[in-house]
């Protein structure tokens, strides 16, 4: 995977072939096999933040090896930013159609007849654990625990530390330590730094499901390396001493920190037997951020895999990403499918691995099975076009973003803003512009994205809401810091 940013690939732009599975792959056989899955998803991390994908300053020597054992997809796309990007994962649409169009003014609110993929692996007898971020409601309503997930350990808004965004008051006054955070139904106090947190409570329960013999989906969703770029002191020590910034010290040591812990992560799956029917998937929800900083005083660009952009951009920077697989015995170790996917794929993909069936009444599904380009079984894949918009205009300036940073994808090209168009496959790093030689490329992206665009205004349903006078959980800290306090917690045992 990580050639691809240093090569040119050459691919037909109506379809092409997927490489021959090598004998490791079943044929046919991944449909209703009802894996275990356990998908951890980074917060702002981008496709050059690890050392496998050629970075050259942290090191993620657990995430490299989980890499090199992995099925890899090297044109997996998502949204350019958070709440965004969640809301496609969990309701198979672009997020616009369920609403969401910014991360905060309660248009992060993914709508209320979305029948989520966790709620379809529910009813195929899956226990769901969600632990970290939500960001798609913080009313009562819109929580996690009233959307498919059967364990929940989360904080508020779209990251620790936000309280004028929704987050509990309490971690206004030590960000990524011992924070408050909402474990089901009663708001508890935390030990530690919040990764860790996280890691450990999904494991407890990923042990307690194991020795129950339940099937589980187990949803690790962290928001580092999120700002504010929050470290321990250990893992920030190796950058600073260096020479680097506190803020680009902070972040790697994020990054290495969700490194070890990951390590710890496939370690115990290892001792529990677990890896022969479980699927481990690691990804990030957007591009990088902090893509400057100083070293030893003197201005750095650090590494984004070559590409232009990062979070909240609508260049490749800012939504291609990791997306790695692994299950032991199952899946091809090392192999790279080059074929375009996005993060509306997820739901398909997931309710066929369960075998779940869903109701006659949902939201139309915009994605595709996954299974077939995993299994080989497929020689023909269908070129697409994957529309992006960063959102986040103005509230009730909808009718003057349309082509504000914006984007259409396909196998070969990347056409932006209306204005600019880039072959991909020769010019990953979109450094020429190419749309006076092929206008008729452009051209063929602009009926489809205008029609796109038009269907999807009526769908975003947040746009124009009044302000929250009192965010949720604020209202809902303090009334259990009256009634009852708030308990310390920490996981079980694993």
């Amino acid at each position: 995977m990580k050639k691809i940013f240093h090569t040119s690939f050459s691919f037909m732009s109506i379809l092409f072939f997927t490489q021959i599975a090598d004998a490791q792959l079943s044929s046919g056989k991944l449909k209703n096999s009802r894996p275990n899955i356990i998908f951890v998803m980074t917060d702002d991390q981008g496709m050059g933040d690890l050392s496998c994908m050629g970075n050259q300053v942290v090191k993620t020597p657990h995430m490299d090896a989980f890499y090199e054992k992995s099925t890899r997809f090297t044109e997996y796309h998502v949204s350019p930013t958070c709440a965004p990007t969640r809301a496609s994962l969990m309701s198979g649409r672009h997020e616009f159609r369920v609403g969401v169009t910014h991360t905060i003014l309660e248009r992060e609110r993914m709508a209320l007849d979305v029948y989520t993929f966790p709620q379809a692996l529910q009813s195929a007898g899956y226990q769901t654990g969600l632990f970290g971020k939500w960001h798609l409601g913080d009313g009562d309503e819109y929580l996690p625990q009233n959307r498919g997930f059967n364990e929940v350990l989360m904080h508020g808004s779209g990251g620790i530390g936000q309280v004028k965004l929704g987050d509990f008051p309490a971690n206004e006054e030590n960000v990524y330590f011992d924070n408050v955070l909402l474990h089901n139904d009663t708001i508890v106090k935390t030990k530690g730094f919040c990764t860790d947190v996280f890691f450990n409570a999904a494991l407890a329960w990923t042990k307690e499901q194991i020795e129950a013999k339940n099937s589980y989906f187990t949803y690790i969703s962290l928001n580092a390396p999120h700002a504010p770029l929050v470290a321990p002191e250990a893992y920030k020590k190796r950058f600073l001493d260096l020479g680097y910034d506190e803020g680009t010290a902070g972040r790697y040591g994020m990054i290495e920190n969700i490194d070890d812990n990951f390590g710890v992560l496939m370690r115990k799956l290892t001792e529990w037997h677990a890896l022969e029917n479980t699927l481990v998937i690691f990804t990030t929800d957007n591009g990088a951020t902090h893509l400057r900083g100083t070293l030893n005083g003197e201005s750095v660009k650090h590494f984004n895999a070559n590409l232009k952009g990062g979070k909240n951009s609508p260049n490749e920077g800012g939504n291609h990403v990791p997306f790695f697989w692994h299950w032991k015995g199952v899946l091809s170790e090392g192999r790279d499918i080059n074929e375009l996917t996005a993060h509306v794929d997820m739901y398909k993909t997931f309710v066929e691995l369960a075998g779940a069936e869903l109701p006659n009444e949902i939201q139309n599904l915009e994605g595709r099975s996954l299974l077939p380009l995993l299994e080989g079984t497929t020689r023909e894949w269908t070129d697409r076009m994957l529309f992006t918009h960063c959102g986040r205009w103005a509230t009730g300036k909808v009718d003057d973003a349309k082509f504000e940073k914006m984007a259409i994808r396909s196998q070969k090209w990347r056409f932006v803003n209306n204005t600019e168009l880039y072959d991909i496959t020769k010019d990953p790093g979109e450094t020429t512009n190419v749309i006076e030689a092929h206008p008729d490329v452009a051209a063929s992206f602009k009926v489809p994205y205008s029609k796109w665009w038009e269907t999807s205004i009526p769908l975003m349903i947040n746009e124009n809401r009044q302000k929250v006078k009192e965010q949720p959980l604020h209202a809902r800290y303090y009334k259990q810091l009256k009634e009852v306090g708030i308990p310390n917690w920490s996981p079980p045992t694993f």
